[in-house]
């Protein structure tokens, strides 16, 4: 099989499945005893916890780990409006995955009020348009560093300092950028940070947000004292232990890695763009290294994916959180992407994949495109 879909989920590296064994048998104890079984496994999630602030710049007590990206996504908007009840205005953007913008449904269900951004043809949102629709009651604003399905980074420094010039918060959901490009909380001027480690090399179910010193949010999930009060619920050692090796690594071998997949990614859309009706979508020029989102002219996406897969190839139609269904991408649609008979297929490359994969897919691709 040709894996072209790390987008939605990544394998295991081999030294983070290692690292997390112990901990399913030998080193099983629960972080919240007192006594010997137990340290081992408390000082095993909190070395994870410094490996995972280092990787963003982020203080050990800013970080605080979930159960994953919609987790943390969630928190972030339910925990501050709750916390903040005086104000009622949230931005986002029409792009957001959807577990930002279901969870902006639920606040809207409790009275917040939302905007949503528009987005131009590259799927960038414009710092003129957020500054204009802050207003005077606005809590918090949420915009993805990276975009899932197309690439896109957003201009999130520029976007936090006028929200903070504003006393506006800042969220980030940066789950497909973290362990992929450079991500410093400080110079992306945000007060809150969601990411995943199944984006990055470590396990599913496991991911963590960030929230800067001093920031008011109210729990999501209530039980016990974990994660210093905010976060109950026993910790899962061995996929904690996991991310905070799957972050070092990804961070250490980061501009190897980025190097190589952006070349891999740029020899199958060149390869792709001979093809006649594909064409790329997203911002070709700051875009995540392994992304290459295309659309195609009168074909059927269904079918197309269903042959690609017979092919041998994995590859989707955009966020995994949505496959399945037949109506074309929220992104896409925002971004004004129209037309009756088209497919939009999602390239997403890793660093395992190789020139002759890319070659390929391409030839895959005409086959099945001609039949």
């Amino acid at each position: 099989m040709i894996y072209l879909d790390h987008a939605a989920t990544t394998p295991v590296r081999d030294d983070v499945l290692a690292a997390m064994l112990p901990y399913f048998s030998a080193s099983y104890g629960n972080a919240s005893g007192g006594y010997r079984l137990a340290r081992d496994a408390r000082q095993a999630i909190d070395t994870a916890r410094g490996e995972v602030a280092r990787a963003v710049g982020a203080a050990r007590s800013e970080v605080y780990f979930t159960s994953g990206g919609s987790e943390a996504d969630s928190w972030a908007l339910l925990g501050v409006a709750s916390a903040h009840p005086e104000k009622r205005h949230i931005i986002t953007t029409k792009i957001e995955h959807h577990a930002v913008l279901h969870a902006c449904a639920a606040l809207e269900r409790r009275g917040c009020e939302m905007t949503y951004l528009d987005v131009d043809e590259l799927g960038r949102v414009s710092p003129e348009a957020f500054a204009r629709a802050i207003r005077p009651d606005t809590l918090l604003a949420s915009v993805m560093l990276a975009n899932n399905e197309v690439g896109t980074i957003e201009p999130i420094a520029a976007l936090g300092e006028i929200a903070h010039a504003h006393g506006v918060l800042m969220h980030t959901d940066a789950v497909q950028a973290v362990g992929h490009i450079p991500v410093e909380l400080g110079r992306l001027n945000v007060d809150l940070l969601s990411m995943s480690a199944h984006k990055f090399g470590g396990p599913k179910g496991i991911g963590a947000l960030i929230v800067r010193s001093g920031m008011r949010i109210e729990n999501l999930v209530y039980g016990g004292a974990q994660e210093r009060g905010l976060r109950a619920g026993t910790e899962n050692t061995p996929a904690i232990v996991g991310m905070g090796r799957a972050i070092s690594m990804a961070v250490q071998s980061m501009t190897q890695t980025a190097a190589r997949v952006s070349r891999l990614r740029d020899m199958l859309e060149e390869k792709l763009l001979a093809i006649p009706g594909v064409r790329v979508n997203g911002d070709r020029e700051n875009r995540l290294p392994g992304h290459l989102h295309v659309t195609i002219e009168d074909a059927n996406p269904m079918p197309l994916l269903m042959q690609m897969d017979m092919a041998g190839i994995a590859v989707s139609s955009g966020s995994a959180c949505t496959s399945g269904s037949a109506e074309r991408s929220h992104v896409v649609t925002a971004m004004g992407i129209a037309g009756e008979r088209q497919a939009d297929i999602r390239f997403s490359i890793g660093e395992e994949n190789t020139e002759e994969e890319m070659a390929a897919v391409a030839d895959a691709l005409r086959r099945i495109l001609k039949r």
